[in-house]
């Protein structure tokens, strides 16, 4: 949501250039200014003594590296830590994730959201904006635990596919070699399935997909995600089936498991059914009940008992689909998508 036009956090090396040489700087200036920006993760232009004084005023005058701290932070007892960033008048969320080597953290890429998920905090929030390149990567760089971080998951508040412009601007960002030089390998971007955008993010992008699945069935699925309705699930699988999966990039499918609603044997056969022919893999997942699913009769708000998440995970894997069950992590500090800002403004 902040203005792209004056910022520097997101542009590519050859805007830059451009910036640099539009300011009375050599156009060579524009590489060391990604070097501050991405590499040294500089938050004021007073950190870049290889450029100019002059330079560096003239800088000043007309842009803003785009860098902000998060304005509150909850950390949970297993280390998991929620922070909160104003993004304009909104506030938009994080969650950095430890575990053992691995440190991920979740980022939003829109404030609020439209797709209206029945299980989902965000969606009682309504839509509020875009988050620009700048806001999505200002999550990465301005958390305390940014230098511990290993991998980034497109999955906090927003649907990226509905912000694709300014996902893959970040994305760029993060993997070429002017900017952060990340493997792809180590970022993965979830989406419910806008078949648009999953065809231009897969031509474009190098990074890992995530599709929120949580039923096989469309008209269960329908009752639970509006997005159904749109963009059936049997379309997103098709494709899918168009692209290779099997080498560097990796295709998965998040699946919420609510006790006798999703979890049966016909719904283990369905998913096999659906993901016939696709080198995938399915993470399973408890639910957590919030206020946002009081009173959706399709949503029983109880979680499958691990014996059932387990038999489904053991089901599935047997039948040739790996199947893992996510670990719950930060439910003490309202670690969920939304759950932190609606708290706030509560």
């Amino acid at each position: 949501m902040q203005k792209d036009m004056n910022i520097l956090l997101g542009k590519t090396l050859e805007e830059l250039q451009a910036i640099a040489q539009e300011v009375g700087l050599p156009r060579f200036a524009g590489k060391q200014l990604a070097e501050w920006i991405y590499v040294r993760r500089a938050t004021s232009f007073d950190e870049m003594t290889n450029i100019s004084l002059k330079g560096r005023e003239m800088l000043k005058t007309s842009y803003t590296i785009g860098r902000h701290q998060p304005v509150a932070e909850a950390v949970s007892v297993d280390g998991t830590k929620k922070y909160l960033f104003k993004v304009g008048e909104q506030y938009i969320e994080s969650v950095y994730i430890p575990d053992n080597d691995r440190a991920t953290l979740c980022v939003s890429t829109q404030a609020g959201c439209k797709m209206g998920c029945r299980f989902c905090m965000t969606g009682t929030l309504g839509f509020h904006g875009h988050l620009s390149a700048a806001d999505i990567l200002n999550q990465i760089f301005s958390i305390p635990d940014t230098d511990r971080l290993t991998n980034i998951v497109y999955m906090g508040e927003g649907e990226p596919m509905d912000n694709l412009d300014n996902v893959l601007r970040s994305l760029n960002a993060m993997t070429s070699p002017w900017g952060c030089a990340w493997s792809p390998k180590r970022i993965t971007v979830s989406s419910v399935g806008i078949i648009k955008g999953l065809k231009r993010f897969i031509e474009e992008s190098d990074c890992h997909l995530a599709i929120s699945l949580h039923n096989p069935y469309s008209v269960e699925r329908l009752e639970i995600m509006p997005i159904e309705k749109a963009n059936h699930l049997s379309n997103v699988i098709s494709l899918l089936k168009q692209y290779d999966w099997a080498h560097q990039r990796r295709v998965s499918f998040e699946y919420i498991c609510w006790e006798g609603v999703n979890d049966t044997l016909k719904h283990a056969n369905e998913l096999l059914r659906l993901l016939k022919g696709l080198d995938c893999r399915i993470n399973l997942i408890r639910f957590h009940a919030s206020p946002a699913t009081s009173g959706v009769a399709t949503i029983n708000n109880i979680s499958s008992n691990e014996q059932q998440m387990e038999w489904l995970r053991d089901y599935l894997t047997d039948h040739g689909i790996t199947t893992t069950i996510r670990r719950s992590r930060g439910e003490d500090i309202l670690a969920a998508c939304g759950m932190l800002v609606n708290a706030l403004k509560n």
